[in-house]
């Protein structure tokens, strides 16, 4: 286990790798701030974004989608503006918006959570590529990782309360999702599940927020295949990097972490990375052209 980068910061989360840039974007939430890191220079480019920024994925035209407190917007990482594409919780002021990812389709998918720690007073959005949005989910406490699979039938997502993983059938086509079912059960021994992806085999990497750890389980048995420690108490995003997408790069934060803990864990809130063995796959970009 490598640090990447002693960012310290507070809520370091939603890794993501852009291939076509060779860059890790990732996101520091409550300091506001939106990274983008370049491993073959070594340079990491923060922007700031005006509000809790819980996601972000690149798009098909060059800029990116950020899901921030109070919406939807694409963001320019050259010029840094931003426009709001859509804000479907303009009712709901103590919520904002956390994880989220692109599907194959090239749809967006977010989730909501309450910064109040209300349970169930979140949902799971899908934006479309005409910037139509539909709640996909309901009741929703902490959304976090979602991945597809790799045949593209199946969306895994995660509420991190539940300690579940659950598989949807997924149509690609229409981007619907149905019978949902428990594929994954995390011990809460082991820590609470966090952001996800997914390698090429087919198996989810899964960071334990409270657990000092990622996890690798296959979605199909609900097996745990591998532990990978990380010097942090609170893991909270993976994405498989580099030319091969062979590095897995690991996010974490300072927040919920005593001093003691930060004492064992001094470089909690960095980025860090490993060679698991396994190679990722491409992320999805959202289609903001036709």
């Amino acid at each position: 286990m490598e640090l990447v980068m002693d960012s310290k910061s507070e809520l370091g989360e939603g890794a993501i790798w852009n291939p076509k840039t060779g860059e890790l974007l990732w996101i520091n939430i409550t300091g506001k701030i939106l990274n983008f890191y370049n491993p073959k220079t070594e340079n990491n480019k923060e922007m700031f974004t005006g509000q809790m920024i819980g996601t972000v994925v690149p798009t098909e035209t060059g800029k990116v989608l950020v899901a921030l407190q109070n919406g939807i917007y694409q963001f320019d990482p050259k010029t840094g503006t931003k426009n709001l594409i859509v804000d479907p919780e303009e009712n709901l002021p103590d919520n904002r918006f956390n994880d989220g990812k692109c599907d194959p389709g090239g749809r967006f998918w977010a989730g909501t959570m309450s910064t109040k720690d209300e349970m169930n007073a979140g949902a799971l959005y899908r934006l479309n590529a005409d910037s139509s949005i539909y709640k996909m989910v309901e009741n929703v406490s902490t959304s976090n990782g979602i991945v597809w699979s790799l045949d593209k039938t199946k969306m895994y997502y995660i509420d991190t309360p539940t300690q579940n993983v659950v598989a949807y059938n997924y149509n690609n086509e229409t981007g619907n999702i149905s019978s949902p079912q428990v594929a994954i059960e995390i011990p809460e021994e082991i820590g609470s599940p966090d952001g996800m992806t997914i390698d090429a085999e087919g198996n989810v990497w899964i960071a334990l927020w409270g657990g000092s750890a990622v996890a690798c389980w296959n979605p199909e048995s609900g097996k745990l295949l591998q532990t990978i420690k990380v010097p942090a108490k609170n893991v909270t995003s993976c994405a498989f990097g580099d030319d091969d997408l062979g590095t897995l790069y690991i996010t974490t934060a300072r927040i919920a972490t005593s001093e003691a803990e930060l004492k064992q864990y001094p470089n909690a809130g960095g980025v860090f990375k490993t060679r698991p063995g396994v190679k990722g796959v491409e992320a999805f970009f959202y289609k903001d052209e036709f």
